[in-house]
């Protein structure tokens, strides 16, 4: 048999050794130094660690995918639903709240490079009933809004005042009908508006590039990223069913668990309606930074100004591999998180996405967004 001949051949080594090792005087030769883990498995390791934790703590799922320099590892554990309990899959679609904005972001800057718009244009001059409807105290402009520093107030709180959580999610409303409720939010001037998010700022720039292209945001957003990336499981929320591979979301109120997953209140959202997948995640952002989908002079205006937590539609955070930054975006929607992170060149990437351990949404967040931040920039910085 293979096997004996294997271990004959290892016991007559084995003897062969020794008698050199006599004939030598015993000199032995050091022993080799243990194997170190590669890049991307010192990445996965500190994923994984943190997708077991969230498991653990009652996530549904969770799902990651991860690149260094042309390796790739993916994971995907849980189900697609707490109903029918199929397994989770790695190319398996969740929401990606406002990562969606980098998205928009993009398509924002495309219109700039054709000379639609410029980023110090006021919004008025291309949504004139803005003001009627908001009442600025102030200008407010395209690199304002794109910088989330217009001030301009959010609408969740009055929306969630609409009804129980339940029919909030089962409604569907216009831009403008949101843009109203946050009307009735005092937006108060300041000498110097710094970062503040606030969804209402990626409404207004979902209708500007509507009114500009002639096109709902989400047929935009797939001719100018989906399609020409091949991005095949990335799509706006619309008013049909679920996708089959959806995987579903859950929060609590009063008692009972909610499926929120694919909710109608998401559909047409510039500000939070995407599905997509970690895949497709890492391959729009890879493509982005790499200046595939807009020019590099347009992709560094995005990443200005240095100092900045937040630039035009992309988050940064430090990598201590090169003294650079990583780019991306995180978010966080009713019963989901999700983050993609990316080296500035797009060579070293991560993407997490879960379904929240379901709990009663709250508008401020419950952590989750912080933890994957902290989570996937140290795991990044372990890939070096």
């Amino acid at each position: 048999m293979a096997w004996i001949r294997t271990l004959q051949f290892r016991a007559v080594a084995a003897a062969t050794a020794a008698v050199l090792a006599a004939a030598l005087g015993g000199c032995t030769a050091a022993p080799e130094p243990p194997e170190q883990p590669s890049s991307i498995a010192r990445l996965a390791e500190a994923l994984e660690e943190f997708g077991n934790a969230m498991l653990d703590d009652g996530a549904p799922a969770v799902l990651m995918q991860a690149k260094v320099r042309g390796e790739e590892w993916a994971r995907a554990s849980g189900v697609r639903s707490l109903e029918n309990r199929e397994a989770v899959e790695t190319a398996d679609q969740v929401h990606i709240a406002s990562v969606t904005e980098s998205f928009v972001a993009v398509s924002v800057l495309k219109l700039v490079d054709e000379g639609r718009l410029g980023l110090g244009d006021e919004v008025g001059k291309h949504l004139p009933d803005f003001e009627g409807i908001m009442h600025p105290p102030g200008p407010v402009t395209v690199r304002q809004l794109l910088q989330h520093r217009s001030g301009m107030p959010d609408y969740i709180t009055p929306l969630l005042q609409q009804g129980s959580f339940r029919d909030v999610l089962a409604t569907p409303r216009s831009h403008r009908e949101l843009l109203a409720l946050a009307a009735t939010q005092p937006w108060k001037p300041r000498l110097a508006q710094g970062f503040e998010d606030s969804d209402s700022n990626y409404i207004v720039l979902g209708m500007i590039v509507e009114r500009l292209r002639g096109r709902p945001i989400g047929e935009v957003l797939r001719s100018d990223i989906i399609e020409p990336l091949g991005l095949r499981s990335t799509s706006m929320t619309g008013s049909g069913p679920a996708p089959p591979s959806l995987v579903h979301g859950y929060v609590t109120s009063l008692g009972e668990r909610l499926d929120v997953g694919y909710a109608a209140l998401h559909a047409g959202d510039p500000a939070g309606g995407l599905v997509s997948t970690v895949g497709d995640l890492n391959v729009f952002f890879a493509a982005l930074l790499q200046g595939r989908l807009i020019p590099r002079t347009l992709v560094r205006e995005m990443q200005d100004p240095p100092y900045a937590l937040y630039g035009l539609g992309i988050q940064r955070w430090n990598d201590t591999c090169t003294n650079n930054f990583y780019y991306g975006h995180a978010g966080q929607i009713a019963g989901y998180g999700a983050i993609s992170m990316s080296s500035a060149d797009g060579t070293r990437q991560a993407s997490f996405a879960l379904a929240s351990p379901p709990q009663p949404f709250s508008s401020t967040g419950n952590g989750i967004v912080e933890d994957l931040t902290d989570v996937v920039e140290e795991a990044l910085n372990a890939s070096c």
